[in-house]
C-alpha cells in the first residue's frame, strides 16, 4: 500500500527485455542502497513493482525491478526508455503519516492528458479516462496520476479535471506534463468497492 504522495523522482537507466512479455528495468533513486530489500515494493510513477536487485552506478543508487505483460500492456510502463522519468514511493509503513490517500499501486489504466492550463498558483489539467474506469471518478473524490495522490475538481462524461499546486508541479513528474500524454490511473479503491457490492446486490 502506498499513500500518493512522491518521495523522490527516479530515472531509467536501462530496458532489458527477458523473455516474452518481461522487462527488466533499471532505475537511478536518492533512497539509500541499504535501506532498499530485495522484495520490497516501490510504486514507480504508480505503478507498484518489486525490487530483485539494487546496486551504485557514478555515485547513485539503482534499484532493478521486473514488468510482466500484463503490466506493460494496460500502463506507460512499456513505453518506459532510458531516461524516462519517474515517481517514485517506498511502500507505507504502519504508523507513518497518511497524506494523501490509500493507493495500491495497481494502475487501472491510462488516462490522456487533454489540455492544460497554466495559471498563477496552479495548473489544471485536464483528462480523458478510459471508458470503464468513468464510474469511478467524482468530483472532490481521489484519484491517482502517475503514482501522485490529487482530488478530482470536476467530472463530465468521460472527462475529469484536477488542479496541481506549485509544490507538486516542482517534486513530481507532473510539471512536465503535456497534452497528448498518457498518465497511469488509479481509482480510489472505496469506489471499486462499492460498485461491487452494487452490481452483486
Amino acid at each position: 500500500m502506498f499513500t500518493g504522495i512522491t518521495t523522490d523522482v527516479g530515472e531509467v537507466l536501462a530496458v532489458r527485455a527477458r523473455g516474452e512479455g518481461l522487462h527488466r528495468l533499471k532505475i537511478a533513486c536518492a533512497y539509500p542502497r541499504a535501506s532498499i530489500a530485495q522484495g520490497a515494493s516501490i510504486a514507480c510513477s504508480g505503478v507498484c513493482l518489486t525490487v530483485v536487485d539494487t546496486g551504485e552506478e557514478d555515485g547513485r543508487t539503482w534499484f532493478a525491478v521486473d514488468a510482466a505483460a500484463e503490466t506493460l500492456a494496460v500502463t506507460t510502463a512499456g513505453h518506459w526508455r532510458h531516461g524516462t522519468r519517474l515517481n517514485l514511493e517506498r511502500a507505507l509503513k504502519i504508523g507513518e503519516e497518511l497524506g494523501g490517500h490509500i493507493v495500491a499501486g495497481h494502475a487501472d489504466g491510462v488516462a490522456e492528458l487533454i489540455a492544460r492550463e497554466d495559471l498563477p498558483d496552479m495548473a489544471r489539467l485536464a483528462l480523458r479516462a478510459p471508458a470503464q474506469l468513468t464510474r469511478f471518478i467524482a468530483a472532490k473524490g481521489s484519484v491517482a496520476l502517475d503514482g501522485v495522490s490529487l482530488t478530482v475538481n470536476e467530472v463530465e462524461g468521460d472527462t475529469f479535471s484536477v488542479l496541481i499546486i506549485p509544490h507538486t508541479l516542482q517534486v513530481t513528474t507532473l510539471g512536465a506534463a503535456k497534452a497528448g500524454d498518457g498518465l497511469n490511473l488509479e481509482v480510489d479503491l472505496m469506489a471499486r468497492y462499492a460498485a461491487r457490492l452494487m452490481e452483486t446486490r
